[in-house]
């Protein structure tokens, strides 16, 4: 592992949690493994890792464009990942905000009602 993978790494647990990465790693296949490296890298490493905005507003902004982009499946992991990014719910709904404005309606609605979905997940979660 280089310096950066490390790094990215780090990150990435720190966002979405052991067990999530624990359980991403052990799916990794020879097939799917170059691809990997290049997001951890990418993702986790030059972007994630920068100092230059706390991970609150990475958060929110990621959620914002995958909305956006109607990418349900990372917004999802994305709005779980709050929980270890400190963005809450009230900022969430915020960046879904400016999804209605700047992306549409349709996928502002669809983004808060996964939103409501993986929220209430948590909230069980809690109570467990």
């Amino acid at each position: 592992m280089t310096d950066l993978t490390d790094k990215a790494m780090t990150t990435r647990r720190r966002v979405l949690g052991d067990a999530h990465v624990n359980r991403a790693e052990a799916a990794k296949i020879p097939f799917d493994a170059p691809f990997q490296a290049l997001i951890t890298d990418a993702a986790w490493g030059h972007v994630w890792s920068r100092d230059t905005i706390p991970l609150r507003e990475r958060s929110m902004l990621t959620i914002a464009l995958l909305a956006g982009l109607g990418n349900d499946h990372e917004l999802a992991m994305h709005i779980r990942a709050t929980r270890n990014t400190g963005a809450t719910q009230s900022d969430v709904m915020e960046a879904l905000l400016h999804v209605a404005i700047y992306a549409g309606v349709p996928r502002a609605n669809h983004a808060i009602s996964i939103a409501k979905d993986v929220f209430a997940a948590m909230a069980q979660e809690d109570t467990l």
